[in-house]
């Protein structure tokens, strides 16, 4: 049964920085691109940015240059590095197998004040 556990989102003031994070079980991470996806109230969940399995990394255009993403695989966790944050950033976070699209997560919000 696959599991994925966001955490380390928080209220942080335009310009600042976070770091989230997602720990997984029931599958085989080395195998699997992962990504991380946002959802704003109102708004369709959005993919932000994904990483495969060779490390190889895409990013949506509005975050190039302020989002890092990446993955431990000896932990089963991939990361989203998040600096110079915009009020627009403000959403729920979640990440997921690449290809899955369902049973997401609990997601971690992200509220960045301006």
């Amino acid at each position: 049964q696959v599991q994925l556990v966001e955490s380390g989102g928080g209220l942080v003031q335009a310009g600042g920085s976070l770091r989230l994070s997602c720990t997984t079980s029931g599958f085989i991470f080395t195998l699997n691109d992962m990504a991380w996806y946002r959802q704003a109230p109102g708004k369709e969940r959005q993919l932000v940015a994904a990483i495969t399995t060779r490390g190889r990394t895409n990013y949506v255009e509005s975050v190039k240059g302020r989002f890092i993403i990446s993955r431990d695989n000896d932990k089963n966790t991939v990361y989203l590095q998040m600096n110079s944050l915009k009020a627009e950033d403000t959403a729920k976070y979640y990440c997921n197998i690449e290809a899955r699209k369902s049973g997401w997560g609990q997601g971690t919000q992200v509220t960045v004040s301006s």
